[in-house]
């Protein structure tokens, strides 16, 4: 999964994959990407999680695309705007 980012006025979309469900209207994203070193040129792979408010029934697996919003909480500060099929 790379990362993918489309800016929509000054609000990042990215994809992910969802990694937990456990809260209420909230899921944990995983954005995985793929970048040279600046020094070495090797790949290396990154990863980072972010929390996201949705009202949608996600399960572990599914790939979402997400949003920049308001705050909804202290930690979450995305928005799931769609679900990849």
């Amino acid at each position: 999964m790379e990362k993918e980012i489309k800016k929509i006025g000054k609000k990042r979309e990215i994809k992910g994959v969802v990694i937990g469900n456990k809260m209420q209207k909230t899921v944990k994203v995983r954005v995985d990407t793929v970048e040279a070193h600046p020094v070495y040129k090797k790949v290396v792979k990154r990863k980072k999680v972010y929390f996201a408010h949705t009202d949608m029934e996600l399960n572990v697996n599914d790939v979402v695309t997400i949003r920049e919003s308001r705050p909804y909480s202290k930690k979450v500060r995305w928005l799931v705007i769609s679900k990849e099929e």
